[in-house]
């Protein structure tokens, strides 16, 4: 029997998002640095034999039916580029809430491409990998290798990997969906833009200077989705009044808020304040950014 492959699909936090306007297509072009948290989804794969999933894990009732999943669109995605290419058995342990914000589908699409390039002997750089990553989602490419970057256009334009510096976070989502197309849908544009994050300097930040750079950037799809769901600013007025709180803000089209501290510690007591005050909520501390390797 073959061995089976297992790999991760982090949480993807959109530590700034920029709406650059509506495309004729309807589409929204966006400005977006993208960390990831240092947990997430599980995805195992057998290979050989059909193409199936199961699903397992706290959050398996809420990850849809099966044929709606982005583990088995981006498998499908791949076959149509690469005939005859191996698949297999798919089990998903689901752990991220679904439709808040931090790409929980997409990074699972992102662990399936991966886990099929390892078993079809494919480099991680294929372009084909990447191909089918964009036919799957707008969120998928920068979670097909997940590491720091920028990302443009409606997600398929990426910076390269950036040394980012490791912040201490607080991931909060109070429990409600949110559907990415009604958040955008309810974006208006606002007064004068932001100026554009110059990723070439990002690296020559220290912390202090990153975190004003952050606070210049924020997430334009706040307001719309407080709209839709004003539990959302419930969230973000908690996570401010946290002690040691340096920068709270909403991830890509929420409800997931994160907050940023100065120390793991930090993030870590507060995460467990939360919890006692809040037990229907979903919160984990964590750590985003860190080095590109």
């Amino acid at each position: 029997m073959p061995v089976s492959l297992v790999d991760d699909a982090p949480a993807k936090v959109n530590l700034t998002l920029r709406v650059l306007g509506r495309r004729a297509d309807g589409y929204h072009e966006i400005e977006s640095l993208v960390a990831f948290a240092d947990f997430g989804d599980r995805l195992t794969l057998a290979p050989g034999g059909p193409l199936k999933l199961t699903l397992g894990g706290p959050r398996a009732a809420q990850a849809g039916d099966d044929a709606d999943n982005l583990v088995l669109k981006a498998a499908h995605a791949l076959d149509a580029r690469i005939p005859a290419i191996v698949s297999g058995a798919f089990h998903l342990d689901k752990s991220l809430p679904v439709a808040a914000g931090i790409g929980g589908g997409s990074a699972d699409a992102g662990a399936a491409l991966r886990l099929l390039a390892r078993a079809n002997d494919l480099a991680r750089d294929d372009p084909r990998l990447y191909d089918a990553a964009r036919a799957t989602g707008a969120d998928v490419p920068v979670c097909l290798d997940p590491r720091p970057r920028l990302m443009c256009g409606i997600g398929e334009k990426l910076s390269p990997a950036l040394a980012l510096p490791r912040l201490a976070a607080v991931l909060v989502n109070p429990g409600t969906a949110l559907a990415t197309k009604a958040v955008f849908a309810g974006w208006t544009p606002g007064g004068k833009p932001a100026a554009p994050l110059a990723i070439g300097t990002l690296a020559t930040l220290d912390r202090e200077q990153f975190l004003q750079a952050l606070a210049n950037a924020p997430n334009d799809l706040e307001a719309a989705a407080i709209k839709l769901a004003p539990v959302v600013a419930d969230v973000l007025a908690r996570l401010r009044a946290l002690a040691g709180c340096r920068l709270a803000r909403m991830s890509g089209s929420g409800a997931t808020c994160f907050a940023l501290f100065d120390s793991a510690a930090a993030a870590a007591a507060a995460a467990a304040a939360l919890t006692g005050q809040y037990p229907q909520w979903w919160v984990r501390a964590t750590v985003l950014g860190g080095a590109a390797p």
